[in-house]
């Protein structure tokens, strides 16, 4: 339970030396949602820093067999199980002996909504990340000036260590190249814009809300951007008129902008595009890392389409998921008996094998990459009492990509107001899966004779409620 610091290495790669297993958490979720991951983990220790340390107070005596809190930057209190780090560092005896790690053993537990329903924890093992890391090795992906004692690229990143993308995409990359990891707790614009300027980072990892943030601020000038060789975009597609519009304030055209594509559940990369990728593919999230294959079906006949044809991404390959924790049939709903794992993204490849996801068929919500689901927002508005039935889809939003909207039909003779919703939620989810599209209300929620709602209707009426309220 910690931001970007330097300690998040020493910490979570001493515990995987040691035999643990490590589950990660958002720091802005709620004591609520903490604990909620915490129990299902079974979660024994928590690293945290002072500011956080209230949080593992309360939760801790909730959490069966709890062992005690470590604090960075804290101070020992073995009464109270509470244990500074530096003092476990600094008293630690030599030759300690360690466990022998089994490759195939869980060595990551992330938390994903997968392609559907509440937050699962993601059983990656050792060579899952490994694998993963091997994989983006390829000649024809790497682009960065190797380590030696006269240089070092500079790596920017602000992206969370929490999330599969900041830790294993980003973080550990980095660190196996000898790069300089440059990272900051919390972004704020002005302490990105003071890290460009200070650091004069050679790469940035980006989402497409930062890269849009750099490509429309008015305080970030072309000059702060000099030092740039290359940018990596990930956790949603960044559109082309994003990219021509962060190359426009950047002035010039010798960046190489990179786009990958994977999930938690695949370590998470499947698809990077290559060096010198020809501008004709620009959109495309790549071409498949080594090791992986991937099939793309029709949605409708479930038979494998040929180039050009849209239809759900299926992957294969050594950085699939070993399964979800103690959920046996949402493992079995994500990964076939033939060992594919399907994406619930739609996806066409060309000719050359260079691939463009076109939608996505899965019903999360891509705030600033984060991910919402909709399932996990419905049953906390569905405890309201005036409440009979509501659905939560997300809409587009030029800043965030998308944010969540509530659409809601009342009970009879009851009465209910968008900011009583609003205020209902907001205490008990983190601030990103706060209602920012706004609550709609409804006679009747749409679904389909299955009693699934059909998300896609709203989407569009919502659109249309809009139009007849500006017209």
């Amino acid at each position: 339970l910690m931001p970007n610091i330097p300690e998040y290495v020493f910490a979570i790669y001493g515990a995987m030396e040691a035999g643990l297993v490590v589950t990660f958490v958002n720091p802005l979720y709620t004591t609520g949602e903490i604990l909620r991951q915490f129990e299902n983990a079974g979660v024994k220790c928590c690293i945290t820093i002072p500011q956080l340390f209230p949080v593992c107070e309360a939760i801790g005596p909730k959490l069966k067999g709890y062992k005690g809190t470590v604090v960075v930057g804290g101070e020992t209190d073995q009464r109270n199980r509470v244990f500074g780090f530096k003092e476990i560092v600094t008293s630690a005896k030599p030759n300690v002996l360690l466990p022998e790690i089994d490759p195939k053993g869980v060595a990551l537990l992330p938390y994903s909504s997968g392609t559907t329903g509440m937050p699962k924890g993601v059983m990656l093992s050792h060579r899952n990340c490994v694998a993963n890391l091997c994989q983006c090795i390829h000649p024809a992906l790497v682009n960065h000036v190797p380590t030696s004692a006269e240089y070092q690229e500079r790596i920017l990143s602000v992206l969370p260590f929490f999330h599969i993308y900041g830790f294993n995409g980003i973080l550990n990359t980095s660190l196996s190249y000898g790069m300089h990891m440059i990272s900051i707790p919390k972004f704020t614009p002005e302490s990105y814009i003071e890290c460009v300027l200070k650091y004069k980072p050679t790469v940035l990892f980006v989402v497409p809300s930062l890269l849009l943030f750099l490509a429309s601020h008015p305080a970030v000038k072309s000059e702060h951007l000099a030092s740039i060789k290359e940018v990596t975009c990930g956790a949603a597609p960044a559109t082309k008129s994003l990219l021509d519009k962060f190359l426009e304030k950047v002035g010039r055209t010798d960046i190489n902008i990179r786009q990958g594509y994977g999930m938690t559940e695949t370590s998470p990369v499947t698809l990077f595009t290559p060096n010198h990728m020809p501008e004709s593919k620009s959109g495309s999230t790549g071409q498949l890392v080594l090791g992986t294959r991937a099939k793309v079906v029709s949605l409708k006949t479930g038979e494998s389409l040929p180039p050009h044809g849209s239809g759900e991404l299926y992957v294969q390959g050594p950085q699939i998921m070993v399964g979800y924790l103690k959920n046996e049939q949402a493992t079995k709903e994500t990964i076939d008996e033939e060992g594919w794992l399907h994406t619930g993204d739609v996806a066409y490849y060309d000719e050359d094998g260079y691939f463009y996801i076109v939608d996505r068929t899965k019903e999360l919500i891509k705030v600033k990459g984060n991910q919402v689901s909709p399932t996990e927002l419905e049953s906390i508005i569905m405890q309201m009492p005036g409440v009979a039935d509501c659905a939560v889809v997300g809409i587009p939003d030029i800043l965030s990509g998308e944010i969540p909207r509530a659409f809601v039909v009342l009970r009879p003779g009851h009465q209910l107001t968008e900011s009583e919703i609003c205020s209902f939620l907001e205490p008990k989810v983190a601030p990103y899966k706060k209602l920012a599209g706004g609550v709609r209300f409804l006679d009747v929620i749409p679904r389909n004779p299955a009693g699934k709602v059909l998300r896609e209707e709203l989407k569009v009426f919502g659109n249309k409620l809009e139009e007849v309220a500006s017209s």
